[in-house]
């Protein structure tokens, strides 16, 4: 990713360019995410390849406009898996698309002071 024109984009870096890691790098380097999704239940778990599957499209087509939102990592949790991702957005996205496609219970949690969002969806 190049920062160009105030934002951080996909392109080649100019051979003179100044290298740097991006805001999403740091966080990865750090594990510091600004967004975690929960996603819990028996349709969970019945249905967790799809609905996992469903979070990878969502990264796939935020990260191909915004090279800033990321997952950083998918991790099982008691009834569940825990998503990290690198921007608040991102978990939202990935909270809602899950909604969208199987409804369930959908809450949104956001710490402004932790510059944090926390998505909890189960079924």
């Amino acid at each position: 990713a190049v920062f160009r024109e105030g934002r951080w984009q996909w392109e080649v870096a100019p051979a003179d360019a100044n290298e740097a890691l991006c805001p999403a790098c740091h966080r990865i380097r750090d594990r510091y995410p600004a967004g975690y999704v929960t996603l819990k239940g028996e349709f969970f778990a019945a249905h967790r390849e799809e609905i996992l599957r469903i979070a990878r499209n969502c990264e796939t087509r935020e990260k191909a406009e915004h090279p800033l939102e990321r997952i950083m990592e998918v991790e099982d949790v008691e009834g569940g898996v825990q998503i990290t991702t690198t921007d608040a957005h991102l978990a939202r996205a990935i909270g809602e698309a899950v909604h969208d496609a199987y409804k369930g219970e959908l809450e949104v949690k956001y710490s402004k002071e932790e510059n944090l969002v926390r998505v909890y969806w189960s079924r």
